[in-house]
């Protein structure tokens, strides 16, 4: 798998004969990356097989506007366009609440998310957008930007306050458990967030990894672990964890 990682292979399959019989009118797909699902090329060399023709909606969002707009377009695709207006309307809202709630902190600590632990890499895309949100400031990645890999003199030089460990796929459990690559690591010490006992596990597959509704949740989360005095969403040890 981390060959496949660092390759940039995808590590999933299009199961073809189960495509066949379920007959889908309309297929999400994505080029966001290659590795985390299967790619439009696996997608249609799968279709190619068979005599079905459905309607193929590839989603490759780099931030929230991008996000907002593949909500229309799904919705459109599924004949629901006023249900995706209005959960476009909804979302906003919740995000510019958000908004509001950290514009009135003094100080917004710095954040670095990982999203892989070997090799490193730096959570990117609409997350850095989240932090933003919530209230903290992202190190190591740009709003929108595809996320980069990172080595050990990177993550110590950003030397980040808070560091949330998101990995892609995995849920808190899993999380937890690989996070040893990290720990065991002599150089994991070294860091800031490490010596304040600032570092958090959270359900990447369910909140982060993923463009669509519930990334609110997730700057929820972010707001509770960087602002935890002003953040009460109900997500403390459900959907995060102190490491």
């Amino acid at each position: 798998m981390k060959d496949s990682v660092r390759a940039g292979l995808s590590i999933y399959d299009v199961d073809s004969a189960l495509l066949r019989e379920l007959r889908p009118d309309v297929i999400l797909t994505q080029t966001q990356c290659d590795v985390c699902a299967v790619t439009p090329q696996d997608l249609e060399a799968a279709l190619s097989q068979g005599d079905h023709n459905p309607s193929v909606i590839d989603l490759h969002p780099q931030q929230l506007e991008h996000i907002f707009g593949d909500i229309h377009m799904v919705a459109i695709a599924l004949h629901a366009p006023d249900r995706g207006h209005e959960l476009v309307v909804e979302l906003r809202g919740g995000f510019e609440s958000l908004r509001f709630q950290s514009s009135k902190r003094r100080r917004k600590p710095t954040v670095v998310c990982l999203e892989w632990f070997a090799p490193l890499m730096v959570a990117g895309n609409w997350v850095p957008e989240l932090v933003e949100i919530a209230g903290g400031v992202s190190l190591g990645v740009a709003v929108g930007q595809h996320s980069p890999w990172f080595d050990w003199q990177q993550l110590l030089d950003a030397d980040p306050e808070f560091l949330v460990l998101m990995p892609c796929g995995w849920d808190i459990a899993r999380a937890r458990a690989e996070s040893a690559v990290l720990t065991s690591d002599p150089r994991w010490a070294q860091l800031s967030a490490v010596r304040a006992g600032k570092v958090f596990v959270t359900d990447g597959h369910q909140f982060f990894n993923r463009p669509g509704p519930r990334l609110l949740e997730s700057t929820q989360i972010l707001a509770e672990i960087l602002h935890p005095e002003a953040s009460h969403f109900g997500h403390r040890n459900k959907n995060w964890e102190k490491l």
